[in-house]
């Protein structure tokens, strides 16, 4: 189970968020890191991973960095919970080796079938310790702020709460879906062309703060 809260911004805004997030004592820092990720969906209409009942994603990201390169293969499943501010999600992660993402790729494609719906680019910075991460995300788009627990012994919706007030976030300002909802509502509102390959050489939307929607 995952439990995790997001926040949007501008991207004018990242150093000010990194910025704001190095002072906090008791925090380690990650690389940032590139991140490919590619989403796909199943190959039978009954056990679509897009419809509202499953509402899942099976994904593929590769992900690299000064110190290393790695493919995690996951499927991540939004669960419905009454009145809660908090995202809980179902996650499965498995790890495999870098130089067989080919031979993945080609079992996905040509053996399972599964047809590729979308991918998306992004930097990811992390700082995290033994009972939160914290990712700053550099979508094409903007900035993605996601608070996530980590820990084992603590009720992990109270953690969540706990950071948010630290970083001095306004609850009602989260946003409940993901990256791809957010980059489809900014699309639509500017009537920018929706593309199934997020990426940061092609003509994208951005998030503005509310000061730039009033003028």
């Amino acid at each position: 189970m995952e439990y995790e809260i997001r926040y949007y911004y501008p991207t004018t805004e990242l150093d000010i968020i990194i910025n704001k997030i190095k002072n906090i004592n008791d925090l380690n820092k990650g690389i940032r890191t590139y991140e490919k990720t590619m989403q796909f969906n199943h190959c039978d209409n009954r056990y679509d991973f897009y419809t509202k009942e499953i509402d899942g994603r099976f994904r593929v990201r590769l992900s690299s960095n000064e110190e290393y390169s790695k493919c995690k293969i996951s499927w991540k499943r939004r669960l419905k919970e009454i009145n809660t501010d908090i995202n809980s999600e179902e996650e499965i992660e498995l790890e495999i080796k870098y130089d067989e993402v080919s031979n993945l790729l080609f079992l996905i494609n040509n053996v399972m079938h599964f047809p590729l719906i979308e991918s998306y680019e992004r930097y990811r910075t992390t700082f995290y310790n033994d009972e939160i991460e914290i990712a700053v995300d550099e979508y094409p788009f903007g900035i993605a702020l996601e608070i996530e627990s980590k820990s084992q012994n603590s009720d992990p919706k109270e953690i969540i709460m706990k950071w948010s007030d630290i970083l001095e976030l306004d609850i009602n300002n989260r946003y409940k879906l993901s990256w791809d909802d957010k980059y489809k509502e900014l699309c639509l509102e500017q009537n920018i062309e929706i593309f199934n390959e997020v990426a940061f050489d092609k003509p994208m939307p951005k998030v503005i703060n509310i000061d730039e929607k009033k003028n």
